[in-house]
């Protein structure tokens, strides 16, 4: 398992994953997202600053990816992070829940010292 050093951080990554997983829930939302429009979307996920906990996550339907995304697949279905992103996600899981308070795509991150209440949000 090698390791990329980032200011406060170290990426893990064993295999292709760098640490990242989808879960089979965003998954299969992103299959059924893909079937309703006929045709191939891809979920971007981006960490930027702002959110009342200092750093939000940023979810975005596309088509294609960029030159640097790192995608991680599941079930045949994609989700990318650009490489700024990539430090406040290292380990992370992305994944689509449907509960009481919406349906949503959620990241569950091990780096994150607290988050707000709808789980937007995150400090570090």
């Amino acid at each position: 398992m090698s390791s990329v050093e980032s200011p406060g951080f170290q990426i893990s990554r064993p295999g292709d994953s760098h640490g990242l997983t989808l879960a089979a829930s965003a998954a299969a939302r992103l299959a059924k997202l893909a079937e309703g429009e006929g045709r191939p979307v891809l979920l971007r996920v981006a960490v930027d600053g702002g959110g009342c906990s200092g750093f939000q996550y940023r979810f975005e339907l596309v088509e294609t990816g960029q030159a640097d995304d790192l995608p991680v697949t599941t079930d045949g279905q994609t989700a990318l992070v650009d490489p700024v992103s990539l430090p406040f996600l290292a380990g992370s899981e992305i994944a689509f829940v449907d509960d009481l308070s919406g349906a949503q795509f959620v990241v569950r991150n091990p780096n994150a010292a607290s988050s707000c209440g709808c789980g937007v949000s995150f400090s570090i």
